[in-house]
């Protein structure tokens, strides 16, 4: 910390060098300060003879604004400033810390003429604001932008998500944030399904600098896909996407706040934690995953595609929406007391940089020494077509496929010799194109592993750490790894057993948990072809239709505002 008594030459507006100056108390004129600025630091002194804490430094990185004004009182010369910080502080029923708001404020009255003062408190404001600015918290080794300043937000609140409590949580905890960081915004309430897909497909986003979402993770999903239909995608695309948990799972909210590596947050914290971030506005890349389904529909996900114990859940606990997040819980113990098993059929393209991790008895699913040679295609009905090897009965071999069919060779880099455009139910061709995938009606490459025709109990691909606000799924995930991560759970493992690593990835801890039955695997693209006719398959929690699908990830495809 560099001294208060600085060089009349630094004493300069600006985020470089020190600001110093004396001011008092806005509600106690006997009360002075003496204010230093610095790149990093706002350092307050009390002016006093008596002992104790007198000083107090705050860092700007936890600073969203600061904004000068003049008094209520038309006869006071005197002008303010306030500058609002949410430091990480102990909370006070519990143990941890979580950011909680601060607003520290002066009142400058140097001289007797109101205009003078409050130019001098203009000049302490802007001073605060841009060294605040350049001082962003920043993961290290990530690569951000920012979104333009002053930033204007377009938000788009759903009434009845979660508890149906979005709206009141806006106002009441990040209206007055974005008041203090002075973002202008334009507020949207979702009317009915699908509204908020139409509005962005339609709006023109030149008019808006980030698209936010107060909501839980469905709202999400329609507005991604609402820009990805858009003429314009490719620039659509890069609009900035903010989240504010709303919801009941709030898995994006989750991860952002766990990819800005703060200690954990749940409920108000959380949404205080993304607001915060939303008003610092750090932009980083967001991967995005093709999905193909039977009926040739494209959509596009941040989150998860899901089959089984983790769709019906999440689909079936909606129900119990209105006691919010605890609706997964009460889900998982009713799906639990009826533990079904799913047939179908599963084939990845495995990430070959990033071989499979043997965490404690995990099974890899490399192929084995002695492969056999299999065909997945979802022509129905779909079937599996096995060579004659002595291995073909092993319940949990999984194998590379030879496949014959002319168009798809293997290549160095993933990739299908022969592209097919992707085209719209109008007609219109539509990117990105996917590269590693076949048509659902084709078989796969060699290069992908087959994971020979079993029963599961879930199957579930996610590309970012978090599925709910309480479960980090996957704990090594980042929001632009390029990696699904793609777990799946056989049959035969007990409800003692599933229940264990449900509770044990609330902390991360399910991958060490030894459990034989729990596979593990990063990829770049997967086929999956139910063969039950009882089931559901979700997106992004959003249930979608029945039957074969296959994905492919599309790296730091979108934007999204982090920290």
């Amino acid at each position: 910390m560099e001294k208060d008594e600085a060089d009349p030459s630094r004493q300069r507006n600006g985020a470089v060098g020190v600001l110093y100056g004396e001011f008092t108390d806005p509600l106690d004129d006997r009360v002075r300060y003496s204010v230093s600025l610095t790149e990093s630091v706002l350092n307050v002194q009390r002016i006093c003879s008596s002992p104790g804490r007198s000083k107090v430094l705050f860092n700007l990185t936890d600073c969203v604004g600061c904004r000068a004004y003049r008094g209520p009182d038309s006869a006071d010369v005197g002008a303010y400033f306030a500058a609002y910080f949410y430091p990480f502080k102990r909370r006070w029923m519990s143990a941890g810390v979580a950011r909680q708001r601060v607003e520290q404020g002066f009142r400058v009255a140097l001289v007797q003429d109101p205009l003078a003062n409050l130019q001098e408190a203009e000049r302490w404001a802007r001073a605060i604001r841009d060294a605040s600015v350049l001082q962003a918290p920043r993961r290290e080794g990530a690569v951000y932008a920012e979104v333009r300043r002053p930033c204007r937000v377009m938000i788009l609140v759903n009434p009845h998500s979660g508890r149906g409590q979005a709206l009141q949580l806006f106002t009441g905890h990040v209206q007055g944030m974005l008041t203090e960081a002075a973002v202008p915004y334009t507020l949207v309430i979702t009317e009915h399904q699908n509204h908020a897909r139409e509005l962005v497909r339609k709006a023109d986003l030149s008019q808006c600098d980030a698209l936010v979402i107060m909501s839980g993770d469905g709202l999400l999903f329609e507005v991604i896909n609402g820009l990805m239909e858009r003429e314009d995608w490719q620039e659509a695309i890069q609009t900035p996407l903010g989240i504010l948990p709303g919801g009941s799972g709030n898995a994006l909210a989750a991860s952002v706040h766990h990819y800005s590596q703060s200690p954990p947050a749940w409920n108000e914290e959380l949404l205080l934690s993304c607001g915060f971030m939303l008003c610092k506005g750090l932009v980083g890349s967001m991967d995005l995953v093709s999905i193909h389904l039977a009926s040739r529909q494209r959509l596009f996900s941040f989150l998860s595609l899901a089959w089984g114990f983790v769709a019906d859940v999440d689909i079936e606990s909606e129900k119990y929406r209105h006691v919010g997040a605890i609706r997964f819980l009460m889900g998982t113990l009713v799906r639990l007391a009826s533990l079904r098993v799913y047939q179908g059929r599963l084939a990845y393209l495995p990430v070959k940089e990033a071989p499979t991790l043997p965490i404690g008895s995990i099974k890899s699913n490399q192929p084995p020494s002695t492969p056999q040679h299999q065909s997945l295609c979802s022509s129905l009905p779909c079937r599996l077509i096995p060579n004659t090897s002595p291995n073909q009965n092993s319940r949990h071999n999984h194998n590379s496929t030879n496949s014959n069919h002319n168009t798809l060779t293997n290549s160095s880099n993933n990739a299908i010799t022969t592209k097919r455009p992707e085209t719209q139910s109008d007609g219109k061709t539509r990117a990105p194109e996917d590269s590693l995938l076949p048509g659902l009606d084709q078989p796969i490459p060699d290069s992908w592993t087959v994971v020979k025709e079993e029963d599961f109990v879930l199957v579930l691909a996610i590309y970012q750490s978090h599925l709910a606000e309480d479960l980090w799924t996957a704990p090594g995930a980042m929001a632009d790894d390029g990696v699904i991560h793609l777990f799946y759970v056989t049959a035969g493992i007990s409800r003692p057993a599933l229940l264990r690593l449900f509770l044990a990835m609330e902390k991360g801890g399910h991958l060490a948990c030894g459990c034989p039955h729990l596979v593990y695997e990063k990829v770049k693209a997967l086929r999956l072809e139910p063969v039950s006719p009882q089931g559901m398959i979700t997106v992004d929690g959003e249930m979608v239709e029945y039957g074969p699908v296959q994905a492919q990830i599309h790296p730091g495809l979108a934007k999204f505002i982090c920290g």
